[in-house]
Protein backbone atom coordinates (compact mmCIF):
# COMPACT_ATOMS: atom_id res chain seq x y z
CA UNK A 1 0.00 0.00 0.00
CA UNK A 2 1.29 3.42 -0.80
CA UNK A 3 1.58 5.94 2.02
CA UNK A 4 0.71 3.33 4.65
CA UNK A 5 2.02 4.23 8.09
CA UNK A 6 2.74 1.43 10.54
CA UNK A 7 2.55 2.44 14.19
CA UNK A 8 4.22 -0.11 16.42
CA UNK A 9 3.34 -0.73 20.06
CA UNK A 10 5.25 0.88 22.88
CA UNK A 11 8.54 -0.86 23.60
CA UNK A 12 8.96 0.01 27.28
CA UNK A 13 6.70 0.17 30.33
CA UNK A 14 7.39 3.92 30.52
CA UNK A 15 6.22 4.47 26.92
CA UNK A 16 3.15 2.31 27.54
CA UNK A 17 2.18 4.35 30.60
CA UNK A 18 2.90 7.63 28.81
CA UNK A 19 0.68 6.55 25.89
CA UNK A 20 -2.09 5.54 28.33
CA UNK A 21 -2.03 8.76 30.36
CA UNK A 22 -1.66 11.08 27.35
CA UNK A 23 -4.57 9.40 25.53
CA UNK A 24 -6.77 9.99 28.58
CA UNK A 25 -5.68 13.62 28.93
CA UNK A 26 -6.24 14.34 25.24
CA UNK A 27 -9.63 12.60 25.25
CA UNK A 28 -10.72 14.80 28.16
CA UNK A 29 -9.70 17.94 26.22
CA UNK A 30 -11.70 17.22 23.09
CA UNK A 31 -14.47 19.76 22.83
CA UNK A 32 -17.47 19.93 20.57
CA UNK A 33 -16.13 22.41 18.03
CA UNK A 34 -14.47 21.59 14.71
CA UNK A 35 -10.96 22.43 15.95
CA UNK A 36 -8.87 22.23 19.11
CA UNK A 37 -5.89 24.27 20.24
CA UNK A 38 -2.79 22.58 21.60
CA UNK A 39 0.12 24.26 23.29
CA UNK A 40 3.50 22.59 22.90
CA UNK A 41 5.88 23.49 25.70
CA UNK A 42 9.01 23.41 23.50
CA UNK A 43 7.33 25.27 20.63
CA UNK A 44 6.28 28.79 19.90
CA UNK A 45 2.58 29.44 20.41
CA UNK A 46 -0.47 27.28 19.96
CA UNK A 47 -1.22 24.71 17.29
CA UNK A 48 -4.76 24.51 15.95
CA UNK A 49 -5.75 21.04 14.73
CA UNK A 50 -9.02 19.51 13.53
CA UNK A 51 -10.83 17.63 16.29
CA UNK A 52 -11.00 14.58 14.02
CA UNK A 53 -7.19 14.48 13.95
CA UNK A 54 -7.09 14.78 17.73
CA UNK A 55 -9.52 11.86 18.04
CA UNK A 56 -7.27 9.80 15.76
CA UNK A 57 -4.29 10.63 17.99
CA UNK A 58 -6.26 9.54 21.07
CA UNK A 59 -7.06 6.21 19.34
CA UNK A 60 -3.43 5.71 18.32
CA UNK A 61 -2.17 6.37 21.85
CA UNK A 62 -4.82 4.10 23.40
CA UNK A 63 -3.84 1.27 21.05
CA UNK A 64 -0.15 1.82 21.77
CA UNK A 65 -0.93 1.58 25.50
CA UNK A 66 -2.65 -1.77 24.86
CA UNK A 67 0.33 -3.06 22.89
CA UNK A 68 -1.53 -3.06 19.57
CA UNK A 69 0.23 -2.19 16.33
CA UNK A 70 -1.82 0.01 14.02
CA UNK A 71 -1.70 0.86 10.38
CA UNK A 72 -2.96 4.14 8.93
CA UNK A 73 -4.11 3.80 5.34
CA UNK A 74 -5.30 6.71 3.20
CA UNK A 75 -8.86 6.15 2.00
CA UNK A 76 -7.74 6.55 -1.64
CA UNK A 77 -5.00 3.89 -1.33
CA UNK A 78 -4.92 1.13 -3.94
CA UNK A 79 -4.43 -2.37 -2.56
CA UNK A 80 -3.36 -5.53 -4.32
CA UNK A 81 -5.85 -8.37 -4.22
CA UNK A 82 -3.65 -10.10 -1.62
CA UNK A 83 -3.56 -7.00 0.59
CA UNK A 84 -7.34 -6.64 0.25
CA UNK A 85 -7.84 -10.33 1.13
CA UNK A 86 -5.56 -9.96 4.15
CA UNK A 87 -7.53 -6.91 5.31
CA UNK A 88 -10.83 -8.82 5.11
CA UNK A 89 -9.19 -11.93 6.60
CA UNK A 90 -10.23 -14.07 3.63
CA UNK A 91 -8.29 -16.01 1.03
CA UNK A 92 -7.20 -14.36 -2.19
CA UNK A 93 -9.33 -16.77 -4.31
CA UNK A 94 -12.38 -15.85 -2.21
CA UNK A 95 -11.68 -12.15 -2.78
CA UNK A 96 -11.27 -12.73 -6.53
CA UNK A 97 -14.70 -14.41 -6.46
CA UNK A 98 -16.18 -11.29 -4.85
CA UNK A 99 -14.63 -9.19 -7.61
CA UNK A 100 -15.82 -11.49 -10.38
CA UNK A 101 -19.39 -11.50 -8.96
CA UNK A 102 -19.23 -7.66 -8.87
CA UNK A 103 -19.69 -7.65 -5.08
CA UNK A 104 -16.43 -5.73 -4.69
CA UNK A 105 -15.29 -3.17 -7.26
CA UNK A 106 -11.79 -3.24 -8.65
CA UNK A 107 -9.82 -1.66 -11.45
CA UNK A 108 -6.79 -2.72 -13.46
CA UNK A 109 -3.32 -1.28 -13.34
CA UNK A 110 -1.72 -2.88 -16.36
CA UNK A 111 -2.72 -6.51 -16.01
CA UNK A 112 -3.06 -6.42 -12.22
CA UNK A 113 -6.27 -5.91 -10.26
CA UNK A 114 -6.34 -3.20 -7.60
CA UNK A 115 -8.97 -2.48 -4.97
CA UNK A 116 -9.45 0.98 -3.52
CA UNK A 117 -9.35 0.99 0.27
CA UNK A 118 -12.58 3.04 0.36
CA UNK A 119 -14.36 0.28 -1.62
CA UNK A 120 -13.00 -2.34 0.76
CA UNK A 121 -14.32 -0.37 3.75
CA UNK A 122 -17.74 0.02 2.09
CA UNK A 123 -17.87 -3.75 1.42
CA UNK A 124 -16.91 -4.54 5.01
CA UNK A 125 -19.58 -2.16 6.35
CA UNK A 126 -22.22 -3.67 4.05
CA UNK A 127 -21.25 -7.18 5.16
CA UNK A 128 -21.44 -6.17 8.85
CA UNK A 129 -24.90 -4.61 8.32
CA UNK A 130 -26.12 -7.79 6.61
CA UNK A 131 -24.74 -9.94 9.44
CA UNK A 132 -26.50 -7.82 12.07
CA UNK A 133 -29.77 -8.01 10.15
CA UNK A 134 -29.49 -11.81 9.90
CA UNK A 135 -28.79 -12.10 13.64
CA UNK A 136 -31.75 -9.85 14.44
CA UNK A 137 -34.00 -12.01 12.25
CA UNK A 138 -32.79 -15.19 13.98
CA UNK A 139 -33.36 -13.67 17.43
CA UNK A 140 -36.88 -12.61 16.43
CA UNK A 141 -37.63 -16.08 15.12
CA UNK A 142 -36.29 -17.68 18.33
CA UNK A 143 -38.59 -15.45 20.39
CA UNK A 144 -41.61 -16.39 18.27
CA UNK A 145 -40.78 -20.08 18.77
CA UNK A 146 -40.14 -19.52 22.50
CA UNK A 147 -36.63 -20.92 22.27
CA UNK A 148 -34.37 -20.21 25.23
CA UNK A 149 -30.83 -19.43 24.13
Amino acid sequence: MHNEQLITPSSSPQETELARSSSRLLAACIGHGPTARLRVIDGDGDIEVPVTALRMLVDILANMAEGNAMSLVPIHAELTTQQAADFLNVSRPYLIGLVERSELPCHKVGTHRRVYFRDLMAYREKRATQSHAALDAMAEQAQKLHLDY
